[in-house]
């Protein structure tokens, strides 16, 4: 399918969606938005494809956020209509069976900061700067996301404020996964995807699953989560499997 505001191409079993109006500084508009999901969904569904990296265009911003002017010109009622759109699929970027990594390569502000907060990594470099804007302009997001990544103390903090954080205080507090050059970041992050996507799909996509549901849970309750599922749904390969290579290396000894 063609695009308008984003790219997408496909790189040894990664696939990369880069959000692609940088003269607006990759705002978030509906058509924007409604072409990731569109991406996404197609690559959730093919095989080879072990992760997804998401980036924005231009050397200014990952994404300055909501589309303000494409929102200001809707009635209160096509308002509401969107937002219920929106709100399926930021749950779908959320809850996305494939890890998701983030090239952080600017501004992630309001919605963007948000998005940024509900993939499963990111990576930043010298140009990354955060800002949680919700409640500057009336508005509420990132409750259920933001605390994971940072604690309960420092999310009250970023939402109350909706002050910038910096590359540096980004991956202090574990808003950032890691910290490369700016020029390096996509590159960075493609290398990650395609080390997942060498891994057995199943237990990948199995883990995260288990990481989201249990989040709440207590240790006994996470434990039994995990137990449950290796006995059920997730169950595991012989070892002659898994360990192929390693046998084939170094067969057992007489």
């Amino acid at each position: 399918m063609e695009y308008e505001f984003i790219l997408a191409e496909r790189l040894d079993g990664v696939a990369v969606i880069t959000l692609n109006r940088p003269e607006k500084l990759n705002a978030l508009s509906f058509g924007l938005m409604s072409e990731v999901e569109h991406a996404l969904s197609e690559y959730e569904d093919d095989d080879g494809i072990g992760a997804v990296v998401l980036t924005g265009a231009g050397d200014r911003a990952f994404s300055a956020g909501a589309d303000i002017h494409e929102m200001a010109g809707l009635s209160s009622e096509e308002l509401a209509k969107r937002a219920d759109t929106r709100g399926r699929i930021s749950w779908h970027i959320a809850s996305y069976r494939k890890p998701i990594i983030g090239a952080i390569n600017g501004l992630a502000y309001g919605g963007a900061a948000l998005l940024s907060s509900s993939l499963d990594l990111r990576i930043g470099c010298e140009k990354t700067q955060f800002r949680f804007l919700a409640a500057t302009y009336g508005r509420v997001n990132s409750t259920w996301s933001l605390p994971a990544l940072v604690g309960i103390p420092k999310a009250k903090e970023l939402l109350y404020t909706g002050r910038a954080v910096a590359v540096e205080e980004a991956e202090r507090i574990g808003l950032l996964n890691q910290v490369v050059p700016s020029a390096k970041i996509v590159e960075s992050a493609v290398e990650m995807g395609q080390m997942i996507a060498k891994n057995d799909p199943r237990m990948v996509q199995g883990i995260k699953r288990l990481l989201h549901e249990g989040m709440g849970l207590d240790w006994q309750g996470r434990y039994d989560l995990e137990d449950e599922a290796r006995a059920t749904w997730l169950t595991s390969g012989h070892p002659r499997e898994g360990f192929k290579d390693f046998l084939s290396r170094k067969p057992a000894r007489a």
